[in-house]
């Protein structure tokens, strides 16, 4: 990653890091699937607190392009999604923390899918109530049991739900693969931070055509 206004990394910071030995690679296997994160309407709806700007909304536009190519490509997709009880109980200290969860409690029109980007009756859906898609679901169960072993990511936002997702899948034993057009933030600066720690700690992040050019073959 270059260093452009906006971004983190390049030059003496990635020579820093790589003599840290925070420059390996992971090379992603030949059964992925897609993992779409929390793409709601509270991140793209001006009326929402949790409205993140431009970033969620060019962020939204690339998923529903890895979406089209995840699907022609015939792997797994899974979308998760926040729904919570109407008194945020079921997020306990997370709730707490993050008061603006509201938008995300049964009937909110904020917790609905962005158009586009709602899975099919085909396709997992996966709920739940903090951060990683991991945490209190059963994604793990579905991914090790269909002999998923590469997971692209896209989803908002990078620095929460995404890099919570990202972790959790690396722990678990699945390649992340951030899609770097398919995340946005609300913050530039946070969002070029958190891919660029992702990257060196986590997993991989690749741009759309890197991505598919690895989904016809299958996997590398």
């Amino acid at each position: 990653m270059s260093s452009v206004p906006g971004t983190v990394g390049g030059g003496a910071q990635e020579e820093d890091y790589e003599r840290a030995g925070l420059a390996g690679r992971l090379t992603p296997g030949a059964s992925p699937a897609l993992l779409l994160v929390d793409p709601a309407r509270a991140y793209v709806d001006p009326a929402c607190p949790l409205y993140a700007g431009a970033g969620a909304e060019g962020a939204a536009e690339a998923m529903k392009e890895l979406l089209s190519v995840a699907r022609r490509a015939g792997i797994p997709v899974i979308v998760t999604r926040v729904l919570l009880r109407p008194d945020g109980s079921d997020a306990g200290v997370f709730y707490r923390k993050v008061p603006s969860l509201r938008a995300f409690t049964a009937g909110s029109p904020y917790a609905d899918f962005i158009d586009g980007l709602a899975p099919t009756e085909a396709e997992l859906t996966v709920t739940k109530q903090y951060p990683s898609a991991f945490f209190g679901t059963d994604l793990s169960t579905y991914l090790t049991s269909h002999g998923i072993d590469t997971l692209l990511i896209g989803g908002l936002t990078t620095s929460g739900c995404v890099r919570a997702t990202a972790l959790d899948a690396m722990q678990h034993g699945f390649v992340p693969v951030v899609v770097e057009e398919a995340v946005g933030d609300r913050d530039a600066g946070v969002h070029a931070a958190n891919l660029f720690d992702i990257r060196h700690k986590i997993g991989e992040v690749w741009g759309m055509a890197q991505v598919a050019e690895y989904l016809p073959r299958g996997g590398m």
